[in-house]
């Protein structure tokens, strides 16, 4: 059974989705490709109780700046290349970025599938924690985020990201959420 839970965090709420003991999502509050079978948020059973607990403490912890890899346990549903692309982001380190050229010629891909990688990027099920706003245009710029390009500015500023592009913008960022 699939349940939810939603947390604050310093960037809006964000809806949690835990199934047998292991998150399956991470969305914040009416994102683009949020889950639209959201409708009341029963009781979660035990095994997803605990869950839920992790992964807030784990978020408090990141927004604070005191954690930079999470441990909570997360399972992918999507298709394999989806899947693909989500575990390469998990290779990007706090801090680092990357482009979908990139991530793209990383996995062997042609040069051209990049854009077929940012459609998987932004369709990723567990925001932050799967660093998709660590992935930039291949210019720099910070291009779509599913949460709002406000947010991945203020969470590649949280990283302390201070690349030539991205350095302005996320400055700007942080004015909008404190």
């Amino acid at each position: 059974m699939t349940s939810y839970q939603i947390i604050d965090s310093p960037l809006g709420d964000i809806l949690l989705r835990g199934q047998d003991g292991a998150l399956t999502g991470l969305f914040f509050v009416g994102q683009k490709y949020y889950p639209a079978d959201v409708r009341q948020l029963p009781a979660a059973p035990a095994a997803d109780s605990r869950l839920f607990e992790q992964a807030s403490e784990e978020m408090d912890a990141y927004f604070a700046g005191s954690l930079q890899a999470f441990t909570v346990p997360i399972r992918f549903g999507g298709s394999a290349f989806q899947q693909d692309i989500w575990q390469a982001l998990c290779a990007i380190e706090f801090g680092d970025t990357t482009t979908y050229g990139q991530l793209a010629a990383r996995l062997g891909l042609p040069s051209g599938h990049a854009r077929a990688v940012g459609g998987a990027v932004g369709r990723n099920p567990l925001s932050v924690i799967v660093p998709c706003h660590r992935v930039l245009g291949a210019s720099g710029d910070l291009t779509g985020y599913a949460g709002g390009v406000d947010r991945k500015r203020a969470l590649l500023k949280l990283e302390g990201v201070a690349s030539a592009h991205a350095l302005p913008v996320v400055r700007q960022a942080m004015l909008a959420f404190g």
